[in-house]
């Protein structure tokens, strides 16, 4: 009973952890920016979120895109060029931030459920990333279109189709670091299952 109970705690703190630093590497990353007239920067949060959601799988992964977000919205500088404020999350590159959830959620589920040695399973968790970062363009592409009073076909050619050469590569990244990451872990015995 009492092992239980402390299997319990480990697991519980371990969870903490892994958000808590998941967190802190989008919070991070995101400062790696390159402002662009369009106010939609280059910056590698593509690659964490992916990241996050990759190694965490769904549920963790989500959850540390939500604390990202929070963080972000209540004032904290975590978004590019070390912005913060709920006038990000509806601006120009607020529907990219919100668009964030269902990638990451999108790319934990590739791995949660398709985690396999087998080309199939890959194909599938790299497909499910794909898809979740599409919809996290088109979100964007919506949210500057109102923002900036410009057609969604000019929003898309401005603020995405220049991003998803960067961005599909990113996420092809982060699911292969993602993947030996695992590996390392499993074999160094730090956790059994992270997922």
């Amino acid at each position: 009973m009492g092992e239980g109970k402390m299997n319990n705690k480990r697991i519980s703190t371990l969870t903490i952890v892994s958000i808590g630093l998941f967190t802190a590497i989008i919070c991070v990353l995101s400062q790696i920016a390159i402002p662009l007239p369009t106010n939609v920067p280059i910056t590698l949060q593509t690659f964490a979120i992916a990241l996050a959601g990759y190694f965490l799988g769904w549920a963790k992964g989500t959850v540390s895109v939500i604390v990202y977000i929070f963080l972000g919205g209540v004032g904290v500088p975590v978004f590019a060029n070390w912005k913060g404020g709920f006038g990000v999350l509806t601006g120009y590159t607020g529907g990219f931030i919100w668009g964030f959830i269902l990638f990451a959620l999108l790319c934990g589920i590739g791995s949660s459920r398709f985690a396999s040695k087998k080309l199939a399973g890959k194909a599938i968790a790299l497909t499910l990333g794909f898809a979740g970062l599409l919809i996290d363009h088109v979100i964007g592409a919506a949210v500057y279109a109102a923002v900036a009073k410009v057609s969604l076909a000019k929003s898309f050619a401005v603020v995405s189709l220049p991003f998803l050469v960067k961005d599909v590569v990113s996420v092809a990244a982060a699911y292969f670091i993602s993947e030996e990451l695992v590996k390392r872990l499993a074999r160094s015995g730090a956790f059994s299952s992270h997922r």
